[in-house]
């Protein structure tokens, strides 16, 4: 979640505030600063917008079936021409997870999304399965999506893998920028509160997977909860991908937190949320940001994809450029987070790596992972993860000490980056199935006879 490019801003604010500070807004508009540069982006859509209009009536034209153009080269050229122009300046908004049925024993089942519990800044979905009557009820996951500049959509894979073994419910968390600031502040210690709050929704011996940035709230709701002899702490606890100790293996994000202070970021990349929107004068890292970052780690790779899909549609190839369309209209779908969250996350884990060094708080009470005893841990790396180094999420292992040897389990996916970790072909052929299995044998309701495998054949764990 921190921005990878720091050339991308070119202004700055001549003053640091608190965190979560909301000022003047007069001040803030006149004096400039990056308070004016998600000014001058809006402005920048809007100018484009016309433009954007045209391209996609023109497009219409050259590719309806009834123009004979529609069929020739030239004609496909212009459209696709059209197309690209009118993608790459699209807002896209949040997309929808469209999963309205899943096979359960056999059979195929409709699936319906219902929001069980709300928040400000969350809802939490539950996929509603409509089983026969009378059926064993199935257990229940919690996926605690990242509030990272993506949409919980991003785990849509994810929750279709699961969605034949267990009831599953996700974090939907809300765009910053549609918060209103009469709503209130939204930090760390809110997001860990959220946790525990949605696992007291689901109930006692429920499941909970963090996926990347939650990783870290998730353990420490999870300590939190044990502490205080919460009974509705889960069975077992999944850490995917997630920064527990950045030290270990530091990636480029990683290292860009070390080569500044909290400071450099509050000043470059927290700016103020633009009229129309609802949340207006919030305080927020934007998700344009973001994504700008992530563009730039891979931009040729983004260059060439584009390039391959305006021949693709040249060549009148329509199952490659669909799949061009389903992947960037979920990649090019971000959305803002509240400031005090964004600074609060990134002094916390990535500069002063509190949590593994048992120096993370919450509400002013230490959050001790040695507590927890009760909730088996499976923690899942990717061999190739360019986001959270090999080694970073297995640090749980570490700072988890009380945790039996039998309820707890490492595995390491080989040949998969960041996003192969809870998405993609390997995710469900090698990694969803140890995850049902982890959580099936690890349920409260259980009898645990024989020890968790430390050695698993066709992947590498411990």
């Amino acid at each position: 979640m921190l921005h990878r490019d720091r050339n991308v801003l070119a202004y700055s604010r001549p003053a640091a505030e608190p965190t979560g500070s909301i000022s003047n807004p007069l001040a803030e508009l006149t004096r400039g600063g990056t308070s004016m540069f998600y000014q001058f982006y809006e402005m920048n859509h809007a100018a484009v917008a016309p433009f954007r209009a045209a391209a996609d009536a023109m497009k219409f034209f050259y590719a309806n079936p009834l123009n004979p153009l529609s069929h020739t080269e030239f004609g496909r050229t212009i459209s696709a021409g059209l197309e690209l122009f009118e993608r790459v300046t699209r807002r896209y908004g949040k997309p929808e997870f469209g999963l309205p049925t899943t096979v359960v024993d056999g059979q195929t089942v409709a699936v319906t999304e219902e929001i069980v519990w709300k928040k400000p800044f969350c809802n939490l979905l539950h996929f509603r399965r409509y089983l026969p009557a009378g059926r064993v009820p199935d257990q229940k996951i919690l996926i605690v999506a990242p509030m990272s500049g993506h949409y919980a959509t991003l785990l849509r894979g994810t929750v279709e893998a699961l969605l034949p073994h267990a009831e599953v419910y996700i974090t939907d968390w809300i765009d910053a920028r549609m918060v209103p600031v009469t709503d209130g502040r939204f930090d760390l210690d809110d997001y860990i509160d959220y946790i525990v709050e949605m696992l007291h929704v689901i109930g006692p011996g429920s499941h909970v997977v963090g996926v990347c940035q939650p990783s870290v709230p998730v353990l420490a709701a999870v300590a939190v909860m044990e502490v205080q002899q919460d009974a509705a702490i889960p069975a077992t606890m999944t850490l995917m991908g997630g920064p527990i100790d950045t030290r270990i293996n530091p990636t480029a994000v990683n290292k860009l937190a070390e080569e500044h202070p909290l400071e450099w970021f509050r000043d470059n990349v927290v700016m103020n949320v633009p009229w129309p929107h609802p949340g207006f004068m919030r305080r927020v890292y934007p998700g344009f940001l973001q994504l700008s970052g992530f563009m730039s780690m891979n931009l040729d790779r983004h260059v060439t994809a584009h390039k391959e899909f305006f021949q693709h549609l040249v060549k009148n190839d329509g199952e490659p450029a669909e799949k061009h369309r389903e992947f960037y209209d979920e990649y090019l779908a971000v959305m803002d987070l509240t400031e005090e969250f964004y600074l609060q996350t990134v002094d916390t884990v990535f500069i002063k790596h509190s949590l593994p060094k048992g120096e993370m708080m919450h509400r002013n009470v230490r959050v001790d992972t040695s507590a927890i005893r009760n909730v088996a841990l499976l923690t899942v790396e990717g061999e190739n993860d360019d986001i959270s180094g090999l080694g970073q999420t297995r640090a749980a292992q570490t700072i988890c000490s009380s945790i039996p040897d039998e309820m707890r389990l490492h595995y390491m996916q080989p040949d998969v980056g960041h996003y192969g970790v809870f998405n993609g072909s390997r995710f469900r052929r090698e990694i969803a199935p140890r995850i049902v299995e982890f959580t099936r044998k690890h349920a409260r309701t259980a009898v645990n006879k024989t020890p968790v495998k430390r050695v698993i054949k066709g992947g590498k764990a411990d």
